[in-house]
């Protein structure tokens, strides 16, 4: 009898150890990665400047030519332009474009 209640106390103090365990490895492998992304996205889109090339989240390609506050104005070919939100356009995708177009 000594044994069983030996072993079922023992079992409590595990079973709070364990949901511990998967909270940290949540937060380092999948929250604090992604917060990461979400700051260097921020600091790179409150960093673009006029004459910059970006690239939108949906794949458009254009130089900064007019930036109002949150809205971009994006010359995408020889007097077309297009109005996009800050935050459309994606910093992981300019520097894939860039890095592509330099090793052409």
């Amino acid at each position: 009898m000594n044994l069983i209640f030996v072993l079922q106390a023992g079992g409590g103090a595990y079973s709070f150890i364990f949901p511990a365990l998967m909270l940290g490895f949540f937060y380092f492998f999948f929250i604090r990665p992604q917060v990461k992304k979400q700051k260097e996205q921020a600091t790179f889109a409150s960093a673009i400047q006029k004459g910059d090339e970006v690239v939108t989240t949906s794949g458009i390609v254009g130089h900064v030519n007019k930036i109002e506050d949150n809205i971009i104005t994006l010359e995408v070919d020889n007097k077309t332009y297009i109005r996009v939100v800050r935050a459309a356009i994606s910093r992981e995708m300019t520097d894939q474009y860039n890095a592509g177009k330099k090793s052409s």
